[in-house]
């Protein structure tokens, strides 16, 4: 189904932003894990919504509750289901987007696609709402494979045209735990000022402002993946596509390699305390689909939330003819620096999947 990924570690994600209940399936979790359910709430907490000006002020506990698949806080082998109750839904500020699409969301495609028929208040399960139940399986994720020493963090590189200091050669868990415990997730502080007036600048004049995430996962072995079609980037990037409102990812340069030379792109290989490592990572941590042992890195392109209170062009789908729409209710100016946990969340659970491929489902 087309909400629901990964191989051996199978996540399907259900519900609707205003309907009663949103939340996770996850198949394929090794069992006897202990999960610290104060430290996925800890995650959790820090993708909510209503905690200040720089996001919407719908406000959720986003408290999961779980169904199946956990015993006494730790996994029992079967399939996990958590659910997060919806309690804060404002359904009659959508009414008038039945007949009017928003420019740039899903609201025309999914007229189109279910003839009128799927719940699209709040935006439906196109949502960012549907986040909450991603970072459910990404905390639990996370923990797993923290004991086996693979850590992945995430910042918020970019806001409009303010930039971010970038992750070092060789990011650790302390930096990455030092980010998280941060209100803004950003590795200089001066630049997150700069990111936050930028978002409060756009929610003043009705507009919204769109960002960039970079994130990376450090404790991988060399050799882990395949080549092709179903490497480390083809499986994170269909994943972390699945995130609403991403609209472009890059491994280690990305584009920005092919503006150089192979002798200022490539990355030269050394020894160091025995092991094989490259001087620099412009590959990403990635070579062939493969892992390189080097910190795998990657950014995402998060566009600005469609949803604006500046009037804007639209059709009336009735009519047939265009028509002026502005649109009402509570939305984020900015997704970007709420979406750092949920590209960390998708990240971990993909390469939980690939590590327990690797270990024919166990470790």
């Amino acid at each position: 189904m087309s909400s629901e990924f990964g191989h051996l570690l199978k996540v399907s994600v259900f519900g609707q932003s205003h309907g009663r209940a949103i939340g996770v399936n996850i198949d394929g979790l090794p069992a006897g894990e202990t999960i610290d359910l104060d430290e996925l709430n800890a995650f959790l907490d820090r993708r909510k919504t209503g905690k200040n000006a720089l996001s919407t002020a719908r406000k959720e506990s986003d408290i999961p509750v779980f169904l199946s698949g956990l015993e006494n806080g730790v996994t029992c082998g079967f399939p996990l289901c958590a659910v997060i109750e919806n309690s804060d839904q404002h359904s009659s500020d959508y009414s008038e987007l039945l007949d009017k699409p928003r420019p740039s969301h899903a609201d025309y495609t999914a007229r189109v696609k279910w003839g009128g028929h799927a719940d699209m208040r709040g935006g439906g399960h196109f949502s960012g709402r549907l986040t909450a139940p991603l970072c459910v399986a990404g905390g639990i994720a996370k923990q797993i494979l923290a004991r086996r020493g693979v850590y992945v963090g995430a910042h918020l590189a970019a806001v409009g045209t303010e930039d971010d200091a970038p992750f070092p050669l060789r990011p650790t868990k302390e930096l990455f735990d030092s980010i998280a415990a941060k209100p803004f997730p950003v590795l200089d502080d001066r630049a997150g000022e700069r990111m936050q007036a930028l978002i409060l600048d756009a929610r003043q004049n009705l507009d919204s402002v769109g960002g960039i995430i970079e994130c990376a996962a450090i404790g991988l072995p060399a050799g882990l993946g395949d080549p092709m079609f179903d490497g480390i980037e083809n499986r994170l990037a269909a994943a972390l596509f699945g995130i609403p409102a991403v609209k472009g990812v890059e491994f280690g340069l990305g584009f920005g390699s092919s503006r150089l030379r192979g002798s200022e792109n490539n990355d030269p290989f050394t020894v160091e305390k025995g092991q094989i490592v490259t001087e620099t990572n412009r590959a990403g941590g990635i070579l062939g689909g493969i892992t390189t042992g080097m910190p795998v890195t990657l950014r995402a392109a998060i566009k600005p939330t469609p949803s604006i209170s500046r009037p804007q062009r639209t059709v009336s789908l009735s009519a047939g003819e265009p028509a002026g729409l502005v649109v009402k209710g509570r939305h984020d100016p900015c997704i970007a620096h709420r979406a750092v946990p949920v590209v960390e969340a998708v990240t971990a659970t993909v390469l939980l999947d690939l590590l327990l491929e690797g270990n024919h489902g166990t470790f």
